[in-house]
């Protein structure tokens, strides 16, 4: 003769609220998200990035280039920038005032929950702009005797495509999501396929 045992199990139920506050790009019937937050890289920007659906969104960044990883390129644009009919001006020195940089990149999002759950890989195209202030140091023959210190600021203005690619884990007890991209910039502007790899590490709150 067999005895039945009843067994009682408790069924953890999850409300919609407390749900978003574990994942929060993770619950379907949420969207649309907002995410608003800080980028470490190249640009320290602030970011904001726009998820409309589960697949596609729409990210936003401006703030400063990392100007240190472009000083060489910086030497050279003195030969292209400064105006030296006579080829008597020699480089010595320059000094970045500014460096300004913003992106606008619409993204496509693929769903990682198999490698680890809220992760999310993503790639896109964006177009970003740039903005200079930069000031020379150089000496400058005078005479066939004398040679003299002097300096010149430049303001130039530029933009060009970028590729990127990402990815998103947003699996904590807070709303905020953690990423971390690669960017392929292509100037099309001031220095036609002038190319730069770029990109960063951040977290953004999510509401």
């Amino acid at each position: 003769m067999h005895t039945k045992t009843r067994h009682n199990y408790n069924v953890i139920k999850m409300p919609r609220s407390k749900a978003k506050i574990v994942c929060p790009i993770f619950e379907d019937t949420g969207y649309p998200y907002q995410g608003l937050g800080i980028k470490l890289g190249d640009p320290f920007a602030v970011t904001y990035k726009y998820y409309p659906n589960k697949h596609f969104a729409i990210e936003a960044d401006f703030g400063k280039s990392a100007s240190g990883l472009y000083s060489k390129y910086y030497t050279e644009l003195f030969d292209v920038e400064i105006d030296d009919p006579d080829d008597t001006l020699e480089y010595f020195s320059h000094k970045v005032k500014s460096d300004w940089v913003g992106e606008l990149k619409l993204l496509y999002h693929i769903d990682g929950e198999k490698i680890s759950p809220g992760l999310q890989i993503y790639m896109g195209l964006g177009w970003e702009i740039r903005s200079l202030t930069i000031k020379y140091d150089y000496i400058a023959q005078t005479t066939p005797a004398e040679t003299k210190f002097f300096d010149s600021e430049l303001s130039r203005f530029t933009q060009g495509i970028e590729a990127v690619l990402g990815i998103e884990y947003s699996y904590f007890k807070l709303p905020i999501s953690a990423f971390m991209e690669l960017e392929y910039y292509v100037d099309v502007h001031k220095d036609p396929g002038w190319r730069k790899v770029q990109g960063g590490v951040g977290l953004r709150y999510v509401f």
